[in-house]
C-alpha cells in the first residue's frame, strides 16, 4: 500500500494484496479525500459480492472485459470504457475476460487500509 499523501505513485515499487482467488488490489496513492486503486482481477468470475458504501467511485476499464451491474442496471465493460457508482447505490462485478480497472473513490477508503 502507498503511504498517504504520496506525490507519486510507482506501480512496480507499490505492494499487491491478495484479495481473493480472482481480485488483487494495489492502493497507489491516496489521502483523506481521494484515493486510487488499481483492482486486478486474475481470473474470470464474481470480485466479491454485490454492495454498496458511502463513497462515491468512479472507475476506469483498463484492460480486460467486465460485466458491470449498477442500480440494477447491467452493462459489458471492455478497455476504455467507464463507470460512475453515486454513494450508497447496490452495484458489483463479474470479470469476464482477466484485466484491470482503475477505481478513484471520495472520499478514501479507509476500510482498505491496514490497521497500523
Amino acid at each position: 500500500m502507498s503511504e498517504k499523501g504520496n506525490v507519486f505513485a510507482f506501480a512496480e515499487t507499490t505492494p499487491v494484496e491478495v484479495v481473493d482467488e480472482v481480485v488483487s488490489r494495489q492502493i497507489l496513492t491516496f489521502n483523506d479525500e481521494i484515493m486510487l486503486v488499481r483492482v486486478i482481477a486474475r481470473a474470470p468470475g464474481p470480485m466479491g459480492v454485490p454492495h454498496s458504501h458511502p463513497h462515491v467511485q468512479i472507475t476506469s476499464v483498463e484492460s480486460g472485459v467486465f460485466e458491470l451491474t449498477i442500480g440494477g442496471r447491467t452493462e459489458r465493460l471492455k478497455a476504455g470504457d467507464s463507470f460512475y457508482v453515486p454513494s450508497g447505490v447496490h452495484h458489483g462485478a463479474v470479470c469476464l475476460e482477466p484485466g484491470v480497472l482503475v477505481d478513484v473513490f471520495t472520499p478514501m477508503r479507509a476500510d482498505f487500509l491496514k490497521p497500523a
